[in-house]
């Protein structure tokens, strides 16, 4: 058994709508889109209004690497070629068969097949959080078996019987570069314990103990020069079904939960579900409420007219923060209010679950400068502001010297969430990132 690495620092956020462990609904809807919402794809359209696809048939490629293509998640029939502005690609929509029809791929060359069935864009690449290249061998390939972000899916319920394909697709990536599992150190009894083939790691402690780039830090830093891949427990199961199967199937256990859900719980659906398919779970109205592919801190905010996002097992849904407080922050009391630093006595309530929503309870200010205030909630040898105003100022020396090789915007996102400037920690990193790109490259 692999030793236990206990992170001290981190906060779980006691957020209300915990889905029960149960599958109310399992689904095909009648649309399914294919997005490129891929970092570093240039998308190229491989297909016109009319076409028929299978499951698993190419519908974008990348303009820069042709091999690198995002496929149909559904077989049927192109229904519409969505564009933005300046006729951006933003999404193809397809109307899917009654019966599904699925294509084949040759398994015996493992990058050919990740390349041919779409699922090489599911593998991220850091620094940087971009598409991994093919041309490139990592230093290591990373995953995390569990997550602990607020409302997260239970990986034991949404995948501990499918271990056999969870191998099959360790199998596969152990060709490429050695693999490296993550553990919850809490539960001893995890079904992904039995998987061999890899490198285990158990990891114990608040969020963001699950989150991979947190992992990383603690077993091999990503130092300037090297490069390591990441991919989620869902696209493991992915590729093992691909190997296994020679097919493409993306079918997977949504958690779908948050303050404002109906009845939480889990369906069974595709990457690109439309989000009106879950209309029951928020009652229709639309008015007030946010729908988010993701959790609260790090998903996308979609809207009933978006879709569920490419590596996604969980929909959060909150409502809009409108309301304004009399006296505000003044007040200690505040029982309806969570406090990460127990300004409001609301900390006697342990055990709580907060019927949270948008409301920042403030706008933006000067940082506050106090690095262990953001250090309490990130378990990572980084300086978080002071890598924040390197990525204002873009300056790309001192982005380097506070660790911008390390983090995506996710690893700060509880920065953010504990921030009292109220200032968009992610969004700073997240340009810092693309600057690094555009100089680096």
């Amino acid at each position: 058994m692999s030793d236990i690495i206990v992170l001290r620092q981190g906060l779980d956020i006691p957020v209300s709508g915990t889905p029960g462990l149960l599958v109310s609904k399992s689904m095909t809807p009648q649309t399914i889109a294919v997005e490129p919402s891929v970092r570093g794809l240039l998308p190229r359209l491989l297909v016109k209004e009319g076409d028929r696809v299978l499951c698993g048939s190419p519908v974008i490629a990348d303009k820069k690497n042709p091999d690198i293509l995002l496929t149909a998640p559904a077989s049927g029939t192109v229904q519409e070629i969505v564009r933005g502005e300046k006729r951006k690609l933003l999404a193809v929509l397809i109307k899917t068969d009654d019966k599904q029809e699925y294509a084949s791929f040759d398994t015996s060359d493992v990058k050919k097949a990740l390349l041919a069935s779409g699922l090489w864009t599911l593998i991220v690449q850091r620094p940087y959080g971009i598409m991994a290249d093919p041309a490139v061998t990592p230093k290591g390939i990373f995953i995390s078996s569990f997550s602990t972000a607020p409302l997260a899916a239970d990986s034991a319920f949404t995948l501990g019987q499918e271990i056999a394909s969870l191998q099959k697709g360790v199998d596969a990536l152990a060709s490429i570069a050695p693999v490296h599992l993550s553990l919850d150190g809490s539960k001893p009894d995890s079904p992904f314990s039995r998987l061999s083939g890899c490198t285990l790691h158990r990891f114990k402690g608040k969020h963001p103990a699950g989150n991979v780039g947190v992992q990383i830090s603690h077993i091999s830093p990503v130092l300037k020069g090297e490069c390591v891949w990441t991919l989620s427990l869902q696209a493991l199961a992915a590729i093992g079904r691909l190997f296994a199967t020679g097919r493409l199937n993306l079918r997977r256990k949504i958690a779908v939960g948050g303050p404002a859900a109906i009845e939480p719980s889990y369906i069974e659906a595709l990457p690109g579900t439309p989000m009106k398919e879950l209309t029951a779970f928020w009652g229709g109205g639309t008015e007030g409420v946010r729908i988010i592919s993701g959790d609260i801190l790090t998903g996308k905010s979609v809207g009933t007219c978006g879709y569920l996002g490419r590596d996604d097992d969980q929909v959060t849904i909150i409502r809009e923060g409108y309301d304004k407080e009399l006296l505000g922050w003044i007040n200690p009391l505040r029982f309806n209010q969570f406090s990460a630093d127990r300004s409001y006595f609301s900390w006697l309530l342990p055990g709580h679950k907060w019927d949270m929503d948008t409301n920042l309870h403030g706008g933006p200010r000067p940082f506050l400068m106090n690095e262990n205030y953001y250090k309490k909630v990130l378990p990572m040898d980084i300086y978080p502001v002071f890598l924040a105003k390197a990525c204002l100022a873009g300056d790309i020396e001192k982005m380097e010297k506070f660790g911008i090789y390390e983090v995506l915007p996710e690893d700060l996102a509880l920065c953010e969430f504990v921030d009292p400037s109220k200032n968009y920690i992610q969004d700073m990193i997240a340009r810092g990132i693309d600057l690094m790109l555009k100089e680096m490259a």
